[in-house]
């Protein structure tokens, strides 16, 4: 088996081994993945952290020894906690931003490491499990970030990459995808039941489950549609007081913080 890791701030992980095809993820600086497959311009990878697969642009990716990447996936990681944080390259010029809830490998004394190369990096970290008001803080760092299919980052994210990022922040790890993320859990039976930092799920009208939310107080919910917005949430779904109508049908709530 081969693994690797990628170096640069966001790379759009792609259905079909091509620059035209549908982006249906990103991968994040300092991400580690097996690599399943290799072509001559394209690789197909599972990443490490969710078992998400995809296709990722051969120079989009550094390849690291098996030892790196048990080593880099050894607990408790560290993230990178600020909307925007710099990270240079060790006794080189290059400089270049990285976004929250990029992971870290063998972070020590403001170094880490990506494959064979040093970094520095001076941000703020987060290493641990945060409290659950810590939730809020955590996402208001995405709040008015636009509706973007597979974004993971302050500069575009769809509703599934919103809650599986805002809970990385907070120390707890979820599936990419909306409806995985509803396997979780404990099911609460009323929204009165939630408290700061729940999940609720929305399905279409097959009954598939499609959009995800976090649940605030005063039956506020903080989802990706359009953009990074709080909306009302009642028990038929989502209310967005702007045009007047329900824009979501509730299916569950989950509490698994």
């Amino acid at each position: 088996m081969q693994y690797g890791i990628c170096h640069l701030s966001a790379v759009p992980l792609r259905k079909e081994a091509a620059d035209p095809s549908e982006m249906i993820n990103q991968v994040l600086f300092g991400e580690c993945f097996e690599i399943l497959e290799q072509q001559a311009m394209w690789s197909f990878i599972r990443l490490a952290h969710d078992d998400y697969e995809g296709w990722i642009d051969n120079k989009q990716y550094l390849q690291c020894s098996p030892g790196f990447y048990r080593g880099a996936l050894k607990k408790p990681l560290s993230y990178s906690s600020d909307m925007v944080e710099m990270v240079a390259q060790a006794n080189s010029q290059l400089v270049f931003p990285i976004f929250p809830g990029s992971p870290l490998p063998f972070y020590q004394q403001k170094q880490l490491k990506i494959s064979e190369h040093a970094y520095e990096f001076s941000g703020s970290i987060c290493a641990q499990k945060s409290p659950r008001t810590e939730i809020v803080n955590f996402a208001s760092l995405y709040l008015h970030a636009p509706y973007l299919w597979g974004g993971r980052t302050p500069f575009g994210i769809d509703c599934s990459g919103f809650t599986q990022m805002v809970y990385r922040l907070c120390g707890f790890s979820l599936p990419r995808d909306a409806y995985q993320q509803a396997e979780l859990g404990q099911t609460l039976s009323f929204i009165e039941e939630s408290e700061i930092g729940d999940l609720a799920f929305f399905d279409n009208a097959e009954g598939r489950i499609t959009h995800v939310g976090i649940i605030l107080s005063d039956h506020k919910i903080l989802h990706a549609s359009g953009k990074v917005r709080i909306d009302q949430l009642d028990q038929t779904g989502i209310f967005n007081p702007e045009n007047g109508k329900h824009t979501h049908k509730l299916r569950v709530i989950k509490k698994i913080m």
